[in-house]
């Protein structure tokens, strides 16, 4: 499990966990979380927790899912409750 020791000094500790989860394509929500994430101390440290889980939801060190993917090259989904890479 990679370590997650930086999120207690991320820009977003305390505040509605829900902006860093819109629904896919709403990029109001995403647009919100990003502006956090641009002023973060610790947002490479997320989004490398982020790759490293492959997180297939939300915006994660100012990426949002579809960012990552272009990043990886890779696509998630969700299956059976548990989180996979896909194809």
């Amino acid at each position: 499990m990679p370590d997650a020791s930086w999120m207690a000094d991320a820009a977003c500790a305390g505040q509605d966990p829900n902006l860093w989860h819109p629904h896919r394509g709403e990029t109001i929500g995403e647009a919100a979380a990003k502006v956090v994430c641009a002023g973060c101390p610790v947002s490479r440290e997320c989004l490398a927790y982020a790759l490293a889980r492959r997180e297939p939801l939300g915006v994660w060190g100012g990426l949002s899912v579809s960012e990552r993917e272009q990043l990886t090259g890779r696509r998630y989904r969700i299956t059976s409750g548990h989180r996979l890479p896909g194809r």
